[in-house]
């Protein structure tokens, strides 16, 4: 078992500022709901302090992050060592949904690169930050950011994407209903 830490250290912000990866863990409360476990790219994560980062969340085929959070609240984020040397760091807290609109939407916003199909923010309050060795993670060298998901929400359009959100971002696989920005 790894060691926990009751808050992000500089050196945990230092290496979290590095990666350009990093998954987001969720669950409903029903132990037959599904586990979820999203990859998050771009530059889309923000350190705002010891106990609270924030993450840019993009439109995509599914919204179980949200639908989660919104029933119970509970968040991992992980981040994996790919280059240099080996560490996982997990960030253990309770996740909030901000929509565009809101007055955390506004205060928040600008944190981030403007990119198509920004859905929302997540707001994570971290109680608990878990470092573990890592040493079973590949080497992998970052190439870049694949720019599709950015081109697929501006061929979509504003119209174009909240039709789609309310097709594909309203309700969870478990039936969840989650809030989607329109």
């Amino acid at each position: 078992m790894g060691k926990m830490f009751d808050s992000l250290l500089p050196e945990h912000e230092a290496f979290i500022r590095r990666q350009h990866l990093f998954f987001v863990g969720s669950a409903p409360l029903s132990a037959e709901g599904h586990v979820n476990l999203s990859p998050k790219g771009y530059d889309a994560l923000r350190i705002l302090s010891p106990n609270e980062v924030a993450y840019l969340d993009l439109t995509g085929s599914g919204n179980e992050t949200a639908a989660h959070l919104e029933e119970n609240g509970r968040i991992t984020v992980m981040f994996a060592a790919f280059e240099g040397q080996p560490l996982i760091l997990r960030l253990y807290g309770k996740g909030q949904v901000i929509l565009p609109g809101s007055a955390d939407w506004e205060r928040l916003e600008g944190l981030f690169p403007k990119l198509s199909g920004a859905r929302q923010i997540i707001l994570v309050t971290v109680h608990g930050v878990q470092t573990s060795c890592g040493f079973g993670v590949p080497l992998y060298s970052y190439e870049g950011d694949r720019e599709t998901l950015v081109k697929w929400a501006e061929n979509k359009g504003d119209s174009g994407l909240k039709e789609y959100r309310r097709q594909k971002n309203a309700v969870s696989l478990d039936g969840l209903p989650s809030s989607y920005a329109e």
